[in-house]
């Protein structure tokens, strides 16, 4: 082992900083972890603020919002992962089909740029396009005889309207990892498919589908983990007082109790919570899909 790093020495060197970085900002922080079974007080100290165990949690949990919380995180993780996850996958799966590379770049740069606009960017145009007096949207509808639909106002738009702008957003940026994943595809087995009388959608169901299975199955895996993690600053920035009932959740919940009002012990118990449920859904998901026959992510 220690020959194998000697002889490897500089890649050993260039991984240094990265790792540093990974335990200071990663691992470090979590030693305050520790104030979710204590009563913090920022002028006793971590170490020295009263012990309350699980009383913090078992305040989480017998609250009023915890149910809410969790219907609307799931509630929006779920349609996420009904309708967005699969979203990149069939565009890859369409854009491997395209046979003139010009062309294809310029698709792929076109679906690529939502991705670096900032979610401020984006709420401001929904807000531009569904707001209830001057929205584009509802204008065309006014000027067709129809009523305006207060689609930000009302909470049951709320999830579909999330829904919606990850699509938009991020569903170019996501073929990323299945367009590279089917650039190793042998192209004898589509010349051997055609010889034997394969059409293009035949091809794409045999051939090129399973050659993206595994890599569709460690990102479905990551995607379950985070099921309760939603995403902070896009719905901080489209939640408002009349759509609260639908649009509150743990992050924003945490971030609202944690900075806003100072209960640290309280937030910071709270997204332990949340942290502990990603990893069990990531640990479930994964020993599912090794039995299922397939490599996992370990």
């Amino acid at each position: 082992m220690l020959s194998y790093m000697r002889r490897h020495k500089w890649l050993y060197i260039m991984l240094l900083p990265g790792l540093i970085y990974i335990i200071m900002f990663r691992y470090v922080p979590m030693g305050g972890l520790i104030i979710a079974f204590k009563d913090y007080s920022p002028f006793m100290g971590m170490w020295d603020s009263p012990w309350v165990g699980l009383g913090q949690f078992r305040r989480f949990f017998s609250t009023q919002d915890f149910m809410q919380l969790l219907r609307n995180t799931l509630g929006i993780s779920l349609l996420q992962l009904v309708f967005y996850f699969p979203a990149p996958v069939i565009l890859s799966l369409f854009l491997n089909e395209i046979r003139h590379d010009w062309y294809k770049r310029t698709v792929q740069t076109f679906i690529y740029i939502p991705h670096f606009v900032s979610w401020v960017i984006v709420a401001s145009l929904t807000y531009q396009l569904f707001g209830t007096q001057d929205g584009l949207i509802n204008m065309m509808i006014k000027s067709l005889g129809g009523q305006a639909i207060p689609i930000l106002e009302r909470g049951k738009y709320f999830w579909g309207l999330i829904v919606g702008q990850d699509i938009w957003k991020e569903t170019g940026y996501g073929t990323i990892i299945y367009l590279a994943a089917l650039a190793g595809v042998d192209q004898e087995m589509y010349e051997a498919a055609r010889v034997d009388g394969a059409g293009r959608w035949q091809m794409m169901w045999h051939i090129t589908l399973p050659a993206i299975k595994s890599t569709v199955i460690i990102m479905l895996i990551m995607r379950v983990g985070s099921i309760l993690n939603t995403g902070y600053e896009q719905i901080f920035l489209m939640r408002n007082d009349l759509n609260v009932a639908y649009s509150e959740v743990f992050d924003t919940y945490i971030y609202t109790r944690g900075i806003v009002n100072a209960q640290y012990s309280f937030s910071t118990a709270a997204g332990l919570f949340k942290s502990v449920v990603g990893m069990v859904m990531v640990l479930g998901s994964n020993w599912l899909a090794k039995r299922a026959g397939e490599s996992g992510i370990y």
